[in-house]
């Protein structure tokens, strides 16, 4: 691993480093600010960079089971003494969680109230950002708030709707820095391949047939990753305890015509690639997340519409294709 250095000498040399104040999108204020392109124009003096932070990152990684490895997990907290801490940890799939409703209630909700239990005695935690779903608000109608009740139609949203209730108590009871996100339908590039935009690109790249449940009439809304991680920021900097904060843009469309849009852009006929089942158990055919308070609260917005996003994803599948077509294609459900 480069040292720091020797990093600093690199971003120097490129021209990459600026250094006096910035106010970054975050709204966070820096002594100095990377220009990336700069960096990217030198392809070998950016591989030394990048091949550095992955080797830093990989070294600070821990793949931990919320389950089974809390012990492990609260010594690496506490030797860290993180002042925030992101959890977007959860079991998830709403289709499976009907074949085994006990196993996404241990995650979802025991092991989580475990750790909360633990977090809530540490003196250092700031806030804790706990990045649950939309689908605890069940079928809705037009644009909701983030003060709509719950109404989880599903053993999945059934075990979120009780760990957000139970996080609830924790603020009130101890102040427990607490604040919720719940995100629209988030895709983007290194998507797993049961998500139904890799997954349609895929399929149609490969000629396999995709299943389109219920003929794919359920509305939802698609955010690109990059915009739920810059609104996850802005929360965990800003955003006030106790408080949900919906991620999502204005955008809508049916899943059969998001079928559609990729069949455009892969020129494959939407019957060849398309083949329609039963509606799944459970299906929500609406949430629409209203956003006003994120924007007008933290100054949040989205800046990747869903055509360069699924353009983005495209390209990601296409330069992958040998790799991802030999991979698993279906949720793999870990007890």
């Amino acid at each position: 691993m480069l040292s720091l250095k020797n990093s600093l000498a690199i971003l120097r040399k490129t021209n990459a480093l600026l250094e006096g104040h910035f106010v970054l999108s975050s709204g966070l204020h820096s002594p100095s600010y990377v220009q990336c392109a700069k960096l990217l124009s030198n392809p070998i003096k950016a591989h030394k960079i990048c091949l550095s932070l992955s080797k830093k990152i990989k070294k600070k990684f821990k793949q931990i089971d919320l389950n089974h490895d809390l012990e492990v997990l609260m010594k690496w907290i506490d030797e860290e003494k993180p002042n925030y801490i992101i959890n977007f940890a959860a079991q998830g799939m709403v289709a499976q969680s009907w074949k085994s409703p006990q196993d996404w209630y241990q995650t979802n909700v025991l092991a989580q109230v475990k750790l909360h239990d633990r977090l809530r005695e540490l003196d250092f935690l700031d806030k804790y950002i706990h990045v649950t779903t939309p689908e605890v608000y069940g079928n809705t109608e037009g644009w909701i708030k983030e003060n709509l009740f719950f109404s989880p139609s599903t053993p999945y949203a059934v075990s979120r709707a009780a760990c957000d209730l139970h996080l609830m108590s924790f603020f009130k009871a101890y102040d427990f820095p607490v604040v919720f996100t719940r995100a629209a339908n988030v895709y983007g590039p290194g998507q797993q391949l049961y998500r139904i935009i890799p997954r349609a690109i895929l399929f149609s790249l490969t000629g396999k047939k995709l299943q389109l449940h219920g003929g794919g009439h359920s509305i939802r809304s698609f955010i690109h990753i990059n915009d739920v991680a810059e609104a996850t920021l802005k929360v965990a900097l800003n955003g006030r305890l106790g408080e949900t904060y919906h991620i999502s843009t204005s955008t809508t469309l049916s899943i059969r015509d998001l079928i559609k849009k990729i069949c455009t852009m892969t020129d494959v006929k939407f019957e060849k690639l398309v083949e329609e089942t039963e509606e799944r158990l459970g299906k929500d055919q609406s949430y629409l997340l209203e956003t006003s308070k994120i924007r007008k609260e933290l100054g949040w917005e989205d800046h990747i519409d869903l055509d360069k996003g699924l353009s983005d994803t495209l390209s990601w599948v296409v330069d992958n294709l040998a790799t991802l077509d030999s991979l698993p294609l279906d949720y793999q459900h870990k007890p």
